[in-house]
C-alpha cells in the first residue's frame, strides 16, 4: 500500500453514504464519521442502513471509523448527566461495531480550571470502563490528544499535553486502546510534534490526524498554510516511506528534490534536484540508484545515493 493510499478525510456529520460514494469516486479508502446530528444520528441506523454501509465499505476497500464529539465532557462527574456521558460513548462504540469501524475516537474531556485532579480522576475511570466494554464487543478506541486552549482560559481540554496523555496510555494497558495522533494539536504546546512522537512513541498510533496553524491557537488550516513543516518529518521518517536509509521529497521553489537521510542518526545527508512534479520513484534492488518519474518535465532521472 502507498503513502497516497493510506490517506483519508473526515466527513463529520455529512450523510455516511453520500461521504463513501465520493471517498469511491476519488480513490479515498479511510474516512473518519460523527454520528452525533444530522443523518448520520445514533438513533437513525436501521439493519437494511447498517448492512448497506458495510456492503459499501467492502466493495470499495474503504476502512471506516467513528469520531465521537469532543464536547462531551468524558470528565464528567456531576450526578445524571455522568452516567448519560458513559451511554453515549457505549452508543458510539456499539454503532462502530454494527458498521464494521476499525476504530473509534475518543477524548478525555475537559475541565474549568478547578477541581482538575477530579475531573483527571473521572475521564480516566470512564475511559478504563469503555476499554473494558471496547474489549467485549470488538472496538478499538483512539484517544486524540486535544488542543491547548489559551493560557487564561477558563476551559481547558484533558490530554493535550505528552504528560497528560501518557498517563492514560501506561494506566490503560489494552490494544483496545490506542492513540488518534493530531499534529495540529501537538504543534501548540512546548514539547511539539517531535516531542509527543519521543515522548509516546509510535506503537499505539492507529490514525494520523493532518491539519495546519501557525502555533498560536487552534485554527484548521490545509497542510502548507501554516507554520508546520510537514516535509521535515516526513524526511525523517524517510525509510518507512521508501527504502532503508534513503529518500524522500522535499519541495523547492521551482522543482523537488530528493532529501538523502541516514537512518541511524535521523539527519539529512544530502539532497539532489530531481526536477518538476516527479510522479514516481523507485529504487534498484542494490539500494544504490533512485530513479524518478517527472511528471510536467516529462522526463526521468536517477541518482547515485552513494550507499555503502
Amino acid at each position: 500500500m502507498t503513502l497516497r493510499d493510506r490517506i483519508g478525510f473526515d466527513a463529520g456529520s455529512r450523510e455516511l453514504e453520500e461521504a463513501l460514494d465520493w471517498a469511491a469516486r476519488h480513490a479515498f479508502h479511510y474516512v473518519d464519521f460523527n454520528a452525533d446530528v444530522g443523518p448520520n444520528h445514533l438513533d437513525r441506523w436501521s439493519p437494511g442502513r447498517v448492512r448497506a454501509v458495510r456492503d459499501a465499505c467492502a466493495r470499495h476497500g474503504i476502512h471506516l471509523g467513528l469520531h465521537t464529539l469532543s464536547g462531551i465532557n468524558v470528565a464528567e462527574f456531576s450526578p445524571h448527566v455522568a452516567p448519560a456521558v458513559d451511554e453515549y460513548l457505549k452508543a458510539n462504540t456499539d454503532l462502530a461495531v454494527r458498521l464494521g469501524c476499525e476504530w473509534v475516537v475518543v477524548h478525555a474531556g475537559f475541565h474549568f480550571s478547578s477541581a482538575v485532579e477530579a475531573r483527571q480522576a473521572a475521564s480516566l475511570e470512564r475511559l478504563k470502563r469503555l476499554t473494558g466494554h471496547a474489549e467485549r464487543v470488538g472496538a478499538r478506541l483512539l484517544l486524540e490528544n486535544l488542543n491547548a486552549e489559551p493560557e487564561r482560559a477558563e476551559v481547558h481540554y484533558l490530554a493535550h499535553t505528552v504528560k497528560e496523555c501518557r498517563a492514560y496510555f501506561e494506566q490503560i494497558a489494552s490494544d483496545h486502546f490506542g492513540w488518534a495522533f493530531t499534529v495540529n494539536h501537538a504543534h501548540l504546546v512546548p514539547e511539539g510534534i517531535e516531542g509527543f512522537l519521543d515522548g509516546l512513541g509510535i506503537a499505539r498510533i492507529g490514525e494520523v490526524r493532518l491539519a495546519d496553524n501557525t502555533g498560536e491557537y487552534e485554527i484548521h488550516l490545509a497542510p502548507g498554510e501554516g507554520t508546520i513543516d510537514f516535509c521535515l518529518r516526513m524526511m525523517s521518517e524517510a525509510e518507512v516511506a521508501l527504502a532503508p536509509g534513503r529518500a524522500f521529497g522535499e519541495h523547492g521553489e521551482n522543482y523537488v528534490r530528493i532529501a538523502l537521510v541516514d537512518v541511524a542518526s535521523r539527519k539529512v545527508v544530502g539532497r539532489v534536484a530531481v526536477g518538476r512534479d516527479p510522479e514516481q520513484v523507485a529504487l534498484s534492488p542494490d539500494g544504490k540508484v533512485l530513479y524518478v518519474s517527472n511528471e510536467a518535465a516529462s522526463t526521468a532521472r536517477n541518482r547515485l545515493a552513494d550507499s555503502p
